[in-house]
């Protein structure tokens, strides 16, 4: 068994489509018409990973708190960079003393996202 995929409720779906493309490099697989609202899924391409962005005019959206979504990176310092010079506002890299390195970021409603690198092997 596993996740299938992760769905968020967002206030604005072309900025979120924007954070998480350029945040975690998945890229928008397919767009559905819900009215009123629409949905986009975005994948890593190999089906692997994929998040859900749900955007509907009225009804209870997400609000980020207490849960954070982990993203597996091989290019943190990169990665950081580009979201510092994007103004995402990253926390600072964390080095926990485990062979891992992170950092998180909040998406444009608030659900925390880390990236992570992980040793290989």
């Amino acid at each position: 068994m596993h996740i299938k995929h992760v769905a968020l409720r967002v206030r604005d779906l072309e900025e979120s489509i924007r954070f998480y493309e350029t945040v975690t490099e998945l890229a928008v697989s397919r767009r559905i018409k819900a009215e009123p609202g629409e949905l986009a899924f975005l994948t890593n391409g190999d089906g692997e990973t994929e998040i859900e962005l749900i955007w509907m005019p009225e009804g209870q959206k997400f609000e980020g708190k207490g849960i954070f979504i982990c993203f597996e990176t091989d290019k943190l310092d990169e990665m950081h960079k580009l979201v510092q010079d994007k103004g995402f506002n990253p926390s600072p890299i964390q080095d926990p003393g485990d062979q891992t390195r992170y950092f998180y970021v909040y998406d444009p409603n608030g659900v925390s996202v880390q990236l992570r690198v992980f040793p290989k092997g």
